[in-house]
C-alpha cells in the first residue's frame, strides 16, 4: 500500500488532543444549555420553543467548524446528527464539488506529490520536474475522482448519505472506534444504518478507473489498483478520526487563548 505518511500529522495531533477530552463535554453541555437557563412558562422559554419550531437546521456543520485544523476543507461533516436533514442529489455534488476544489486542496496535493518524488514512488514518471508535475496531477485526480465516486455517485445511487455524523461524546477510544468504523458503515437517507456501500465500492471503481488511465503502464495491474484503493479508504478513515476530534481540538485552543488572555490583563 502506497504510504500514508503525510496523514500521519492528523492522526498524532487528533490523539494528542482528544485523550484529555473529558467524555461528554462540549456537544452534551452544550446541549443542557438552553433548558437550564430558561424556566417554564418565560418569555425565554417560549421563544426557544418558537425557536425551535420554526428554523430549519442546515444540511451541512452548523458549528461553521468547516475546515480541518483552519485550513483543509471539512463541509460534509455534521455535529448535530439528530436535526441534519437528507440532502438531495444536487447538494450531495454541490457539497463534494466545493471540498474537492477547494483552493487548499492544491497545496494539499503538492506537498503528497513532493513525498512521492522524494520516495520514487511509482519510478515509471521519472524524476525533475516532468516527474513531479505527472504525480501532481495523478494525485489530484485520484482523490477528485473518488470523492465524486464515493459521495454524489455512490451516494445517490445507493440513497447514502456522504456526510461524517461526529459522536462527539464517550471515551477516547470508543469515539476513535467509531470514526474508522465509518468507512464501513454509514446513514442511509432514510436515517438507518447500514454498509458503506459507497465507500468501499465507489473507492474500488474510482481505483480502477485511474489505475487503468492515467497511471503509468508498469503499474495498471490489480495489485496496483488495490494498492490505490487502500490508499483512499485508509486517507477517508484518517481523515473521520480529524473530523471527530476537531470540534475538541478547536475548544481547547480556544480555552488556552482565552486563558492566556486574562492572564495577560
Amino acid at each position: 500500500m502506497r504510504k500514508l505518511c503525510s496523514l500521519l500529522p492528523w492522526l498524532m495531533a487528533a490523539l494528542l488532543w482528544g485523550q484529555d477530552q473529558t467524555p461528554g463535554q462540549g456537544t452534551a453541555a452544550a446541549a443542557k444549555t438552553p433548558s437550564s437557563q430558561a424556566q417554564p412558562g418565560s418569555q425565554s422559554a417560549n421563544r426557544t420553543i418558537d425557536t425551535a419550531k420554526t428554523h430549519k437546521p442546515k444540511p451541512t456543520n452548523s458549528s461553521g467548524n468547516n475546515r480541518l485544523f483552519y485550513t483543509l476543507p471539512n463541509f460534509l461533516t455534521v455535529e448535530d446528527a439528530a436535526n441534519a436533514p437528507p440532502l438531495t442529489v444536487g447538494e450531495k455534488f454541490k457539497l463534494t464539488s466545493r471540498d474537492a476544489f477547494d483552493p487548499v486542496q492544491f497545496a494539499w496535493y503538492g506537498m503528497q506529490a513532493a513525498i512521492a518524488q522524494a520516495e520514487n514512488d511509482e519510478p515509471g514518471y521519472g524524476q525533475g520536474a516532468k516527474g513531479y508535475a505527472e504525480r501532481y496531477a495523478e494525485r489530484f485526480a485520484d482523490g477528485t475522482i473518488e470523492n465524486f465516486m464515493t459521495h454524489p455517485i455512490f451516494g445517490s445511487i445507493l440513497h447514502q448519505d456522504p456526510r461524517y455524523f461526529q459522536l462527539g461524546q464517550g471515551g477516547f477510544w470508543h469515539r476513535a472506534v467509531y470514526a474508522f468504523s465509518r468507512v464501513l458503515i454509514t446513514r442511509s437517507d432514510s436515517g438507518t444504518t447500514q454498509f458503506n456501500a459507497s465507500e468501499v465500492f465507489g473507492a474500488a471503481v474510482g481505483a480502477g478507473i485511474s489505475t487503468y488511465t492515467y497511471h503509468p503502464r508498469n503499474d495498471r495491474k490489480i495489485s496496483d489498483a488495490v494498492d490505490v484503493w487502500g490508499t483512499q479508504v485508509g486517507y477517508d478513515a484518517l481523515s473521520n478520526i480529524a473530523k471527530e476530534f476537531w470540534p475538541d481540538i478547536q475548544r481547547k485552543i480556544h480555552a488556552w487563548r482565552t486563558g492566556n488572555a486574562g492572564k495577560a490583563q
